[in-house]
């Protein structure tokens, strides 16, 4: 009986051994940066063409926002446009008419020259001939100077409305329910018919990727570790084992915190620590809220 008692020791001192061995440097839960695509227009939803769960794409348009009243606005601005375009009068049509005025005159005063050489021409035919063609040269750049600055005016007209419709044309972009980032829909907010305004959440988005074990480890584990450092993470994979990922250490935090109320006793909530973040590849057998622990050794039990 006494050699029983002896061996229950013995094997219970090594489990403890064991268990010390073991033990990890850092616990935490799994989470994901997400994302919440909000709408950017006032309207009623026409299409939202998705459910939590689904895997998306980038740029992806997964539905889209009533746009009537802002196409009925760029119709009206694109309208008011071509209004006042059409009062832009055309300068060089104008200059072309008054040049072929001063054609027809240059070819009087060759034949007053002839005529004047010939005897049959006075000095005040040839000076009336110059004197109408000094007074076309003056309207062609009169008219030419008048109408520039009078389309400018109407020109300027335009500027204002073209930034409008610059403006309703993003709005227009807008009403367009788009996917920021590749990843997986983790909430849907909204559904097809219903009104929306600017701001109001549509859909929570993340990456599942990569997952983030968020952890906390205490003063004395900081010389020991480094951001970039491979960490191997072990959990729980649902068959009554563990399951060990490789992931890399990316953030430690620069200030030290209370440790979480998630810590169950009152002793171990008064110590500080640091928060730390690991970056690990999902195979798929990772999700979000999952609790895992991570060790910084390569030496220590895997």
């Amino acid at each position: 009986m006494k050699n029983i008692f002896v061996i229950m020791v013995m094997i219970l001192f090594f489990q403890a051994c064991d268990r010390n061995e073991d033990s990890a440097d850092c616990y935490g839960n799994f989470e994901a940066t997400d994302i919440i695509i909000s709408a950017e227009g006032n309207g009623k939803i026409l299409s939202l063409n998705c459910e939590e769960g689904d895997i998306v794409k980038q740029n992806q348009v997964l539905g889209y926002i009533d746009t009537v009243q802002l196409v009925l606005q760029k119709e009206q601005i694109e309208a008011s446009i071509y209004a006042i375009t059409s009062k832009v009068r055309d300068v060089q049509v104008e200059v072309n008419v008054l040049n072929e005025k001063r054609k027809a005159i240059l070819v009087e005063k060759e034949r007053v020259i002839k005529l004047f050489k010939d005897g049959a021409a006075t000095s005040k035919q040839m000076d009336e001939v110059n004197s109408q063609i000094d007074i076309l040269d003056k309207q062609i750049d009169a008219t030419r100077k008048g109408l520039t600055t009078t389309n400018s005016g109407i020109l300027a007209e335009i500027k204002p409305l073209q930034i409008r419709l610059k403006q309703v044309e993003d709005q227009l972009q807008k009403c367009k329910i788009t996917v920021p980032i590749n990843g997986t829909i983790l909430n849907k907010f909204a559904e097809q018919g219903e009104f929306t305004v600017i701001g109001k959440p549509l859909l929570k988005i993340a990456n599942l990727d990569y997952l983030i074990l968020k952890g906390f480890i205490s003063e004395t584990q900081l010389a020991e570790i480094k951001i970039g450092q491979k960490v191997t993470v072990r959990f729980d994979d649902g068959k009554n084992s563990t399951k060990n990922l490789i992931g890399k250490l990316i953030n430690i935090a620069n200030q030290a915190e209370f440790t979480p109320k998630i810590i169950q006793t009152k002793d171990e909530r008064v110590n500080l620590v640091y928060a730390v973040k690991i970056k690990v590849q999902n195979d798929g057998s990772i999700k979000i809220g999952m609790p895992a622990e991570a060790y910084f050794k390569s030496d220590k039990k895997k």
